[in-house]
């Protein structure tokens, strides 16, 4: 797969796993199983389009990438506290956004 198509997927489902996550702190408790199922699957391609990308850029396991995977899978935890955890929905939300800023600029400026 070209690594163009890899970018898109990869942004796409990271579009789709934030886009939920924030869903999940206003939706009702009966749409829990869907959202999880969606934001696993994000979250699932989103590891596997990166690991694809940093493998055929011949990079190995850099620092940023593992900083990159930690915010990742911690995206990827928030949105089933966002459903257990109703009052605290601010909060996770602040973490949500600070997880994907920190993410985006391990990409751009990849500091170690």
């Amino acid at each position: 797969m070209s690594q163009t198509a890899l970018i898109v997927i990869h942004l796409s489902s990271i579009i789709v796993l934030l886009g939920y996550t924030f869903y999940a702190f206003a939706a009702p408790a009966e749409t829990r199983r869907r959202v999880m199922m969606i934001t696993g699957t994000a979250t699932l391609v989103a590891l596997l389009t990166g690991g694809a990308m940093l493998g055929k850029q011949h990079l190995g396991f850099p620092g940023w990438a593992i900083v990159k995977l930690v915010c990742l899978i911690a995206l990827g935890c928030v949105g089933s506290l966002a459903y257990r955890r109703r009052a605290q929905a601010d909060l996770y939300m602040l973490i949500t956004l600070a997880l994907a800023i920190t993410a985006v600029v391990m990409v751009y400026v990849r500091p170690f």
